[in-house]
């Protein structure tokens, strides 16, 4: 740093300790202040500039003063207008590389796979753990009735929230009324297809009209919406039943809401992992047939993988977030977390497709058939990644290695493949942003201190530090955006599916770029915990994304086994 720079951040900082303001607080410092009316001075400037990352001569600055100070009257006016959450930007994100990137064709019918007849357990509460496609299977030969199942699914999260803490609340009169009404459907022979009657759990970030909506936070406990989310109302006319309202960590992060952490039924001091933790929990846990979880940057992904249930998070623009609490408008995606890949694919079914609402949604088929088989996919695997022993970060190794012998033996010939290289880290600002705009009044106002975490790494010091990110670097960094989504469109062009450890780069990548995974149980640790793994399709492939998934679960036993609560 200069002497003439050191100088005037010197100053800079004199003058905000004789404002009541510790240097240790200075990040928040000089947005606080401006929109407090402090003069902007030319020690403001260079301090500014520092964080920015950028340097100006003193006649620069000089020349910058007027229209700072124009361009603070302009953001002081934007302040003054009140934007709900809801209020997408007049930006469309798209993670397609060219026009042609979504697939065009009829869509049919869904196929599920044959159901393998077994004994009807004595009580209800003996179908808790059983795959959608069973309970489907069962509730159309009305072999077991809705109501049954709704009542079953009540009783166990009544009785097992107190250890899990999955639920914000039981929507208990909503779903008897409509389990009384697919019971009475499907008496009179108007079965709408494999959700009807099935029970299930939304997060606590899906509008549901008449029940609090709390995004997990103290500053949203009491908030009420007077609308149904698009995937509410699409579960709805699909006939499912919805029996609660599933935690998140507060605001999309993490397993910690206002009513505690949100435990993995495997293991019960430890959390469920996050932000679907609920979903997660309750799914494992056999409390619900089905939950519909979030993904911004692994919120399928981590709780799938620790409470051992399978998760789709499909492309970017399948799923329509009309409802659903914004937290980034180019990341955030909704998709079903369930007991088996298939259940998935159902579930999927019933959600995709454009509402009209939701302006990144395209139409594009999903033709399920659970009996297709692999032939003529092309499946790769991130050989560097498997490759990486346990002593480097690999602690899934052995189980990884494990599943490419299973996919070797179901007659598919991996093909190695490796992540494109990006510094796809550098792009998180593009999260962080969004975030900090999605949350801005609750910041400016002071309630961000309401939140129960606190910590460096929680949110309100993220939409605290949001404030100094320049927008020309936020338009810069979805340019490299840009870029990484042309490299993973020529990856794409040589295999359908990738497999890879869940804990690998894919992660972070695959959220930026906007291309599905499926993350599905592939193991149990010494201390009866589950690990995963994962499987990577191309934009709008979900199709052969879930094929393959499909044929290596049915291939092996782990997601057949639940916990003992």
């Amino acid at each position: 740093m200069s002497i003439a720079l050191a100088e005037a951040r010197r100053e800079f900082l004199a003058r905000c300790s004789a404002l009541g303001v510790g240097a240790t607080l200075f990040p928040g410092v000089l947005w606080a202040k401006v929109a407090a009316g402090v003069e902007i001075t030319d020690a403001s400037i260079v301090a500014a500039a520092e964080i920015a990352g950028v340097t100006f001569t003193e006649e620069e600055r000089s020349m910058m003063l007027a229209g700072l100070k124009r361009q603070t009257a302009q953001l002081d006016a934007l302040h003054k207008i009140p934007l709900d959450n809801a209020v997408a930007p007049a930006i469309v994100f798209t993670p397609l590389p060219r026009a042609d990137a979504v697939p065009r064709g009829p869509q049919r019918p869904v196929r599920a796979s044959r159901v393998t007849a077994t004994p009807l357990p004595a009580a209800a509460e003996g179908l808790a753990y059983a795959p959608l496609t069973e309970l489907a299977d069962r509730v159309r030969r009305r072999q077991v009735t809705s109501e049954q199942l709704t009542t079953m699914y009540l009783d166990r999260l009544a009785r097992l929230d107190p250890q899990l803490l999955c639920t914000t609340s039981l929507t208990r009169e909503r779903a008897l009324k409509q389990a009384r009404e697919a019971d009475a459907e499907i008496a009179r022979g108007r079965y709408k297809g494999p959700l009807h009657g099935i029970p299930w759990g939304a997060k606590d970030l899906l509008a549901v009209k008449g029940y609090p909506t709390t995004w997990g936070t103290p500053p949203y406990k009491d908030q009420v919406l007077d609308y149904d989310a698009t995937v509410v109302q699409r579960l709805d006319a699909a006939g499912a039943v919805l029996i609660a309202k599933l935690t998140l960590g507060e605001l999309a992060q993490g397993d910690r809401w206002y009513g505690g952490m949100t435990r993995n039924p495997w293991k019960l001091d430890q959390g469920s992992s996050g932000s679907s933790a609920g979903p997660a929990s309750a799914t494992a846990a056999g409390c619900v047939g089905f939950s519909i979880g979030s993904e911004t940057l692994g919120s399928i992904s981590s709780p799938s993988t620790r409470c051992g249930v399978t998760g789709l998070r499909p492309t970017f623009g399948r799923v329509p977030r009309t409802g659903a609490m914004a937290l980034s408008w180019t990341m955030d995606k909704l998709g079903p977390m369930t007991r088996s890949v298939e259940d998935c694919a159902l579930v999927f079914a019933a959600i995709h497709g454009p509402d009209q609402v939701d302006q990144t949604v395209h139409a594009a088929p999903f033709n399920w058939d659970g009996d297709a088989p692999l032939r003529g996919l092309r499946v790769g695997f991130v050989q560097s990644a498997f490759d990486l022993p346990v002593d480097r970060g690999h602690a899934t190794k052995p189980f990884d290695d494990a599943a490419l012998t299973v996919l070797r033996g179901l007659g598919i010939d991996l093909i190695p493949v490796e992540i494109p290289e990006a510094n796809y880290d550098a792009m998180r600002v593009i999260l962080t942003a969004e975030a900090g705009a999605a949350f801005d009044e609750l910041t400016r106002s002071g309630r961000v201190n309401q939140l129960v975490q606190q910590n460096v790494g929680a949110w309100p010091n993220t939409f605290r530090t949001a404030r100094f990110i320049p927008a020309v670097d936020y338009i810069n960094a979805n340019r490299v955006r840009t870029l990484a989504i042309q490299q993973w469109d020529a990856l794409m062009q040589k295999v359908d599916v990738i497999v890879a450890p869940t804990g690998s780069t894919q992660l972070i990548a695959t959220n930026l770029t906007g291309h599905p995974a499926v993350i599905l149980p592939n193991g149990f640790r010494e201390d009866g915990t589950p690990v995963s793994l994962t499987f990577l399709g191309r934009l709008f492939g979900e199709e052969a994304l879930l094929r393959v998934a499909h044929a290596y679960q049915k291939a092996t036993p782990h997601h057949l086994k639940h916990p003992a609560l």
